[in-house]
């Protein structure tokens, strides 16, 4: 098993230049708001074709929470997107194993891309309202202790208190 190196940067993940990033998306796979969004328009109509594509050919009622799925990264500097549905928090009943399971897909398919480096957001802090620091043990212990030949994973906090939060996991 390779050693993954856990890093945190504060800013934009469409500004990140790693082998795959991790779009936080909604099921429709279709773009949406806050990381998906961003990520959709960063990335271009390429990653909305292949979210198409996918939906047409596999996954009709959209991509399950806790699964994932990768496509073209188009013009981000990236070579792939790694979309994941995170829980809804007060939906889901807070299931946390539907949260860990956002990261271990993602990491999985990372593996069968053979990407080395991937940036993640805090998958479903945003509109899904999952509590910050929760999602931040969530994220960091299954990172922490999911086999993957990634490398690096690069959490990549939009604001202060995200980066408060992961930082406060890493020590």
């Amino acid at each position: 098993m390779t050693t993954t190196t856990l890093t945190l940067v504060r800013g934009s993940i469409t500004d990140q230049s790693v082998d795959a990033i991790v779009n936080a998306a909604n099921s429709s796979l279709l773009g949406g708001g806050g990381v998906d969004g961003a990520i959709h328009r960063g990335g271009g109509p390429e990653i909305l074709a292949e979210c198409r594509a996918l939906r047409a050919a596999r996954y009709g009622r959209g991509l399950p929470t806790g699964q994932a799925v990768a496509t073209t990264a188009g013009r981000l500097d990236a070579r792939w997107v790694i979309h994941t549905v995170g829980p809804v928090y007060q939906v889901s009943g807070s299931d946390p194993s539907l949260l860990a399971s956002c990261y271990r897909e993602s990491l999985r398919v990372a593996d069968e891309l053979g990407a080395r480096t991937v940036a993640f957001p805090a998958i479903s802090t945003g509109a899904y309202i999952w509590p910050m620091e929760d999602a931040a043990r969530i994220a960091v212990e299954t990172v922490r202790n999911t086999e993957t030949a990634v490398t690096e994973v690069r959490f990549v906090l939009f604001d202060e208190r995200a980066y408060a939060a992961f930082a406060g996991q890493l020590h």
